[in-house]
């Protein structure tokens, strides 16, 4: 693992792009998805202090209020909206423009962790999406803030980028202002490789120690408690390799069976994603020049603005699919409520600034998958990436969920707004009544949103299934409390960083209230 402060391409936010097959990457991949006609496909994760928080696209999307509502997550939060501000510094765009009427006041903090702003690089086509945002209405309203706890409609995007450079948990947490505190120290370039039985009391082990691969193995024991934070695939992996999961699993590999987990590696979902191509029928450059990508450079390093400092996307549209549907009278509706969507759309105006490119990219997310995958050793070695199905587009709910996500998308592109451009697919891509070539054409193109969540999940206290308590601790054992993307039992509808970040303060607060 690397430390953040010097790796330059994770500091700017516009070179997000290059942070994926890189040594900051663990270069994950999924065993061939039969949905997606048996491509395996990269899912990145951060290999950086900071994890995937070094890496990922910035967007802070708290999602529906709903989302949380659910059983599965009121018993770890029973009051939400304290965690949501302690993680978050709301702070001015780069470009320091007025963003009255961008977003709401009302539902942001100046004072937490993590800085969090609108885009602070304007594009061309801001005024087209808002207009056509006005010229629907109805699915496609205007949202005032998405992060209000209802997220449907259109709004300017947030991200946690603060002054033009990305803010990361490694830049919020593990800042100087805390990593040179005396009681904690940052270690890099070791790998835990398995947690082991530091002493049992009535058959109950408890899990304190920890073996941490530094060239030789050294066993750390904790005098109070272990926290795993290695994310939705290294805690599940890590889990495995020290017997902690299903019993028979664990010892066909030949690993002794220390906690008997059958959930560790199942329920492991994520979001299928899909991105879209639009030419616009004007004169310009997919690609910008080497002279541009260099005067883009200069401007950021001089003043942080400019295009590098954001992302591209300017705006997110959120979307649900009717309640007088057919599909619901085939399929239960596996939102968590009336204010959750079930799509997801990002505007991306291409790479020629300050005027629209030869292109206009969009992304559509399905965000409530019923597709279930699991994570599963490859074998004993813990450098070894484990084998990792995530099921995506298993279901023919979540198929149907992507064709409506292109209809919907076309619906909203074919608005008077557009019309000075010619929009058309860059790629052939099937009509709406197409059902077999949407269906061949998600297969082939069908990506992943990389927001897995659940291969360690959270359940009520006494649920015979799941493998962490709402207070986090591991089930069926002492002194081991998972705090991070792998204990969420569902995804939320929307990208996962925001969630994680409210997890941990959370966590925090039931850490500290447990050794008081």
């Amino acid at each position: 693992m690397f430390r953040n402060e010097n790796v330059f391409n994770s500091r700017v936010p516009g070179l997000v792009a290059t942070l994926q097959r890189s040594p900051y990457d663990w270069n994950y991949t999924t065993v061939p998805q039969p949905g997606l006609n048996g491509r395996s496909i990269l899912i990145p994760r951060g290999h950086i202090l900071g994890g995937t928080s070094s890496i990922n696209g910035q967007f802070y999307t708290r999602c529906s209020s709903s989302d949380y509502d659910r059983e599965a997550y009121n018993h770890l939060f029973p009051g939400l909206s304290a965690d949501w501000l302690q993680a978050e510094r709301w702070t001015e765009p780069a470009d320091g423009h007025d963003t009255t009427g961008e977003y709401d006041p009302r539902f942001h903090n100046k004072n937490g962790m993590t800085y969090v702003s609108v885009s602070g690089t304007p594009q061309a086509i801001d005024s087209k999406v808002l207009e056509a945002s006005k010229q629907l209405g109805g699915d496609y309203a205007y949202n005032l803030d998405f992060n209000s706890g209802d997220s449907l409609g259109i709004g300017w995007v947030q991200l946690t980028v603060g002054h033009g450079e990305r803010s990361s948990s490694a830049t919020a947490y593990l800042g100087p202002k805390y990593i040179n505190r005396s009681n904690l120290h940052v270690l890099v370039g070791h790998q835990a490789v398995r947690v082991l039985n530091t002493t049992s009391r009535g058959g109950v082990p408890s899990l304190r120690t920890v073996s941490v691969y530094i060239g030789p193995v050294h066993e750390v024991t904790a005098k109070k408690e272990l926290i795993l934070s290695a994310g939705v695939i290294g805690t599940a992996q890590l889990l495995l390799l020290s017997g902690i999961g299903d019993p028979t699993e664990v010892r066909s590999k030949g690993i002794e069976p220390l906690v008997n987990l059958p959930s560790v590696g199942k329920n492991v979902t994520d979001q299928p994603f899909l991105a879209l191509q639009w030419g616009l029928g004007i004169n310009g450059t997919v690609t910008p020049s080497e002279a541009l990508q260099q005067q883009w450079l200069a401007q950021w390093n001089q003043t942080r603005t400019g295009p590098l400092s954001s992302i591209g996307h300017n705006h997110l549209g959120w979307v649900r699919i009717p309640d007088e549907s057919p599909v619901w009278s085939q399929y239960e509706d596996p939102a968590s409520g009336r204010n959750t969507p079930h799509i997801e759309f990002a505007f991306n105006g291409g790479a020629f600034y300050p005027n629209p490119g030869a292109t206009l990219t969009t992304v559509l997310i399905g965000l409530q998958p019923v597709s279930r995958g699991t994570l599963a050793l490859n074998s004993t070695d813990p450098f070894e990436h484990p084998l990792l199905d995530l099921a995506f587009l298993d279901s023919d709910l979540d198929l149907y969920t992507m064709k409506y996500a292109i209809s919907s998308l076309r619906r909203f592109l074919k608005a008077p707004a557009w019309d000075e451009y010619k929009l058309s697919p860059v790629s052939p891509l099937p009509d709406d009544d197409d059902e077999e070539g949407l269906t061949e054409y998600l297969r082939n193109f069908g990506d992943s949103a990389a927001h897995a969540v659940g291969s360690a999940a959270m359940s009520a206290k006494n649920a015979s299934y799941g493998v962490v308590d709402p207070d986090l601790k591991l089930k069926k054992a002492t002194g081991l409390r998972i705090v991070d993307a792998s204990i969420m039992p569902y995804v939320t509808a929307g990208h996962t960083q925001a969630p994680v970040y409210a997890i941990a303060e959370r966590a925090a607060d039931l850490i500290k209230d447990s050794w008081k």
